[in-house]
């Protein structure tokens, strides 16, 4: 059997996680990109440095942003058994393929939803569920236009179809608005933008896993951001199963959108009794959460998600262990400059917490201060069966090691 796999740059998911995945199932892999050479590097060194066997590999490039390319390259490479991505930016070209060659795959039209910010507060509003005030800002459109919105302040802009918190910015009224706007417009020339009423509260997210029919809400977790007026992710913690807080709230929400099938990761506030949507992201969750829950969980995460797109069932319950604690500690850049001095990868085990260490910038990078979770220096994934034990272990990780940024 053959899946397509529709990708833009290497990811741990994709490397450690999919790929890998694809190789148990017995599936061959032709892995369509437009960077072809950054994934022949990156499975290489996945290779060189023990990784877990990747499947029968073809790396083919292509214009995966065009549903039209991509459409047409797989009809030229032969009908596969599946089509799949878990790329922010291809869930609709791989919902579209999917369809065209009648396999099984996710909405097209929830796909396009998820992804556009303004389109998924239309289509929330729509259901009845929930609204959120917005306007959408289009390429063509003056920033200062919004002076005679009635939004609330504070508010928050952000580009439409933008990832990782890249440009999303807490303005406090509208001249500042009005600036933020021009200076993303500068960054991102032609960009549409979104701007939106600010959600205070706890920020939470709900792991789903769905085959169309059954829908399995199979991890949660607590968000910790940066201070405002960014919103870098700093640390997550897994929350104990059950409760899941207000997840009832979501997965509604979710089949309003038509989202049910594969898996998707999804952000949301509390605010009192309610749930209320950040963004839907209709893949797994990343920055090394999702290889992290899948051997928590004991469960076959990867695999179950790839069987979904070669049409199989999943079953009626995952048998999720339900005792486990993850705490994610992303150690981010307070700086642009150079990484002078940074620990290397460790895996380390003691005292029942589990820490693993995997850096993300190599010694001697020059980068700017982003403010988005290009600011990672490195991850540490911490895992066990006692919070307060994962909490010590932590702080002591952190407290013996050093980052430092010359400039």
């Amino acid at each position: 059997m053959r899946l397509h796999l529709l990708a833009l740059n290497p990811t741990d998911s994709v490397t450690e996680g999919y790929l890998p995945a694809a190789a148990r199932l017995g599936l061959a892999v032709t892995l369509l990109t437009d960077h072809p050479d950054a994934h022949r590097r990156a499975y290489a060194r996945h290779v060189a440095d023990g990784g877990e066997p990747l499947p029968e590999l073809d790396i083919i490039a292509c214009d995966v942003r065009d549903f039209r390319e991509v459409i047409g390259r797989i009809c030229e490479l032969g009908r596969p058994d599946a089509v799949f991505t878990n790329s922010d930016h291809l869930q609709t070209q791989a919902a579209l393929a999917a369809d065209y060659l009648g396999l099984p795959g996710k909405d097209w039209k929830a796909a396009f939803n998820a992804k556009n910010k303004a389109q998924l507060r239309r289509a929330l509003a729509g259901s009845g569920l929930d609204t959120v005030r917005s306007l959408e800002l289009r390429p063509d459109e003056d920033p200062a236009s919004l002076a005679e919105s009635d939004l609330p302040f504070p508010c928050v802009v952000k580009p439409r179809e933008g990832v990782a918190s890249e440009d999303v910015v807490l303005v406090r009224d509208a001249a500042e608005l009005a600036e933020r706007c021009r200076e993303i417009r500068a960054r991102r020339p032609g960009t549409a933008l979104v701007v939106e009423e600010y959600l205070d509260g706890e920020l939470h997210t709900l792991e789903t896993l769905g085959d169309g029919t059954t829908l399995h809400p199979y991890a949660a977790f607590r968000t910790h951001l940066s201070p405002l007026p960014y919103f870098i992710e700093e640390r997550l913690d897994l929350l104990p199963e059950p409760p899941r807080p207000h997840s009832k709230q979501v997965l509604a929400q979710l089949r309003a959108l038509g989202i049910g099938f594969g898996v998707c990761h999804t952000e949301y506030v509390v605010q009192g009794d309610r749930a209320r949507l950040i963004e839907v992201n209709y893949r797994s969750i990343g920055d090394q959460c999702d290889l992290v829950l899948a051997p928590l969980l004991d469960i076959p995460l990867f695999e179950h998600i790839l069987r979904t797109h070669l049409g199989e069932p999943l079953p009626a319950e995952l048998g999720a262990r339900t005792d486990g604690r993850v705490r994610m500690e992303y150690v981010c850049a307070e700086r642009g400059g150079v990484l002078k001095a940074a620990p290397g990868a460790s895996d380390t085990e003691r005292d029942g917490v589990r820490l693993v260490y995997r850096p993300l910038r190599e010694l001697g990078e020059d980068h700017p201060h982003y403010r988005t979770n290009r600011d990672y220096l490195g991850v540490l994934r911490a895992t066990g069966t006692d919070q307060d034990r994962i909490d010590r272990a932590v702080a002591e990780f952190l407290a013996a090691r050093r980052w430092e940024i010359v400039s």
